[in-house]
């Protein structure tokens, strides 16, 4: 009995790392909008991503498009300046 008791908790050991892995995983990738400067205008990017969402001749088109797909993933969107630097931060998250 003691052997099938050590089998059973081994089991649960396994699915617990399992699940807690796959929750670790969910957490990494974020849904939040990044609003850049892009060549000769703007984009949007996902955070994380290399590629860009989509391109805009103006910021104020890109800050539209990334706030629809904020709001439609419950996340952020950071607006950058042209410098690059931080402008601003919205939250959509519950």
């Amino acid at each position: 009995m003691a052997n099938g008791k050590s089998w059973l908790r081994t089991l649960l050991d396994l699915i617990e790392v399992f699940l807690n892995s796959s929750q670790r995983s969910k957490r990494g990738r974020t849904w939040h909008q990044h609003v850049v400067p892009y060549q000769e205008g703007w984009a949007v990017r996902r955070e994380g991503n290399k590629r860009v969402t989509s391109k805009h001749r103006k910021q104020s088109t890109a800050i539209r498009k990334a706030k629809s797909l904020a709001k439609k993933h419950k996340a952020d969107v950071v607006i950058h300046r042209a410098s690059g630097g931080i402008r601003e931060r919205i939250s959509y998250a519950d």
